[in-house]
């Protein structure tokens, strides 16, 4: 390489090594004697580890249960960060950043595993307002993603689930071949948009304008707007309305609107 490159190159690792050091010389001041075995660089490798689990998390969490999820290129490993296993014991204050102070790389690790590769994955950097995206990490993070509901919760989410089951299974055996938009295997859609119509409600919201996707369609009518079952079966078989009025094969695909008193009465 030619010297002029060659000094080109240079220039970025001095620029690189002189960010360093000033890292460094602000997190070591007004720190005690004990605190200041500090190593810039490693303190950089660990932020860039939790920087890496909060934008991929997502692609290697356990959403699936019957079977591992698909393998993707560049894996959340210590190695990839300049990170190793002598470095598990040792403490960081990036730690910090996620809530959990001075902390060991073991716990660093751990912690942002089971917020961010455990059963939800939260695909959410793609956002542009800063403070929407605090927001959802101080929500995670908070709690390590895992939502800790009630008796009462548990069974409310329960119900809902089986409601969305059992409108499926139904479809499925009285209409044989008949294209229904199945929600199969995306039932928990479900309890979750009866969640967040109860919480909106509670919040004081007056109206839910839903823009349904075609997968789906007919238990979120069912089992979240209301619509009668001898409604959606009568469109099923014709019977709701006139050839005239419609002539196409998804006789369903309608608007619907309705008022829903929600638990608390609201």
């Amino acid at each position: 390489m030619d010297q002029e490159w060659r000094n080109f190159f240079e220039g970025f690792e001095f620029s690189r090594t002189d960010f360093l050091k000033k890292i460094y010389k602000r997190s070591v001041e007004g720190l005690p004697m004990s605190q200041l075995r500090i190593n810039p660089q490693k303190e950089i490798a660990v932020s860039n580890l939790i920087g890496a689990y909060r934008q991929r998390g997502h692609m290697f969490s356990k959403t699936n249960p019957v079977r591992p999820g698909r393998e993707h290129e560049g894996p959340i490993v210590l190695e990839n960060f300049g990170l190793s296993d002598p470095d598990m014991d040792t403490e960081f204050h990036a730690g910090e950043g996620i809530g959990l102070g001075s902390a060991t790389l073991r716990e660093i690790h751990e912690f942002l595993e089971q917020t961010y590769c455990g059963s939800i994955g939260v695909e959410y950097k793609f956002m542009r307002t800063i403070e929407i995206i605090e927001w959802l990490e101080q929500k995670m993070e908070s709690c390590r993603n895992t939502p800790n509901f009630s008796r009462e919760e548990k069974i409310d989410l329960l119900r809902k689930t089986n409601e969305a089951v059992a409108f499926e299974n139904f479809l499925h055996t009285k209409f044989v071949g008949q294209k229904r938009f199945s929600l199969e295997g995306g039932e928990s859609i479900i309890p979750a948009l009866d969640t967040v119509v109860e919480f909106g409600a509670e919040l004081g919201v007056q109206e839910f304008v839903i823009g349904m996707a075609h997968r789906g369609r007919l238990n979120v009518l069912a089992n979240i707007l209301g619509k009668t079952y001898n409604d959606i079966f009568a469109e099923f078989e014709g019977k709701g309305f006139g050839e005239d009025i419609f002539a196409g094969d998804v006789k369903y695909h309608m608007g619907y609107s309705s008022d829903k008193k929600v638990r608390k009465e609201k």
